[in-house]
């Protein structure tokens, strides 16, 4: 039996997030009270109370997130031992790395911080969108972004399962793209409620602003292999694992390539780590049969005695 922890990213987090943790666990606590410590202000706070207006700031979004996970993380490891794999949809990817012993709890909570403000800055406020496509025929998409382009900015940015595809990009191509996939059969084009157009190409002046940081902090090589979502490739390397934070930034979320990878070298114990369910259910879809155990609250521990 072989283990994979999946850190969720960007659209999981909810005002009390994390409190059940830190009300329950001493370690969970305590990593609460780091990350208020790395980032100067009262990260548990937002996480615990909110407003839901602040935490949906994304410099604020990613590291709360980041914050939720490690902590469920270093309640999780000790119930259930260490992973035989880690993957982190987006965002999640520092949580990943984090558990994976190569960069450290505060740097990741710095950097994500850093990153949505940069992701924040790189379009302005109102000029990008995106938007789920639901069920969408096979063999449409390539078409679809191409004739809704019209000198615009149109990618896919999160292939998520076989029935879900988020497009990003400036908000004409977006809308017009959202209209030619229901022409062409898909069940659902849904607008996204998000800051910006992340996972496309208009996020290029935040990768280049992100280097920086990324080079500015120590990377070690990994306990246990990470599928990243640049390549859904194994890494293993620190530098490896640093340059694939660097390219997820303007390129596509290859999620379904990255759990088919998981099942394929042998994983069915499956936890998402951290805030809400969403990875749970695009599992069932993508690896049918799967069981994906959610932990992010103190009554998850039910689950595992289960």
């Amino acid at each position: 039996m072989k283990t994979a922890f999946l850190f969720p990213g960007q659209g999981s987090q909810f005002a009390g997030m994390g409190k059940s943790l830190a009300d329950n666990f001493e370690v969970a606590r305590q990593s609460f009270e780091e990350a208020d410590d790395a980032l100067g202000f009262s990260l548990s706070t937002l996480c615990f109370e909110g407003p839901e207006d602040a935490l949906k700031l994304t410099e604020n979004t990613q590291p709360a997130l980041v914050a939720v996970s490690v902590a469920a993380w270093r309640v999780l490891r000790k119930e259930v031992g260490e992973p035989d794999y880690v993957a982190g949809h987006s965002l999640g990817e520092y949580s990943a790395l984090v558990a994976a012993g190569s960069i450290g709890f505060a740097d990741a909570l710095r950097t994500v911080r850093k990153r949505g403000q940069y992701m924040q800055d790189a379009v302005p406020a109102g000029v990008g969108a995106m938007a789920a496509l639901l069920k969408l025929p096979a063999g449409k998409l390539d078409g679809i972004l191409a004739e809704a382009a019209q000198g615009e900015v149109v990618t896919a940015a999160n292939f998520n399962s076989a029935d879900q595809v988020v497009i990003a990009g400036n908000r004409g191509a977006v809308e017009r793209a959202m209209e030619l996939a229901k022409a062409a059969g898909a069940k659902r084009a849904v607008p996204l409620p998000v800051s910006a157009p992340f996972h496309c190409p208009l996020m290029k002046p935040a990768q280049e602003r992100l280097r920086a940081d990324l080079d500015s902090i120590e990377f070690r090589d990994l306990q246990m292999p990470l599928i990243n979502n640049w390549q859904a490739a194994e890494v293993q390397s620190g530098s490896v694992a640093r340059e694939g934070l660097y390219q997820q930034v303007p390129n596509s979320v290859r999620w379904v390539e990255s759990m088919e990878r998981l099942a394929a070298s042998g994983v069915d114990r499956w936890f998402e780590v951290g805030a809400g369910a969403v990875l749970a259910g695009l599992l069932r879809s993508i690896v049918p049969g799967s069981k994906c155990i959610s932990f992010g609250e103190a009554k998850d521990m039910e689950k595992l005695a289960a």
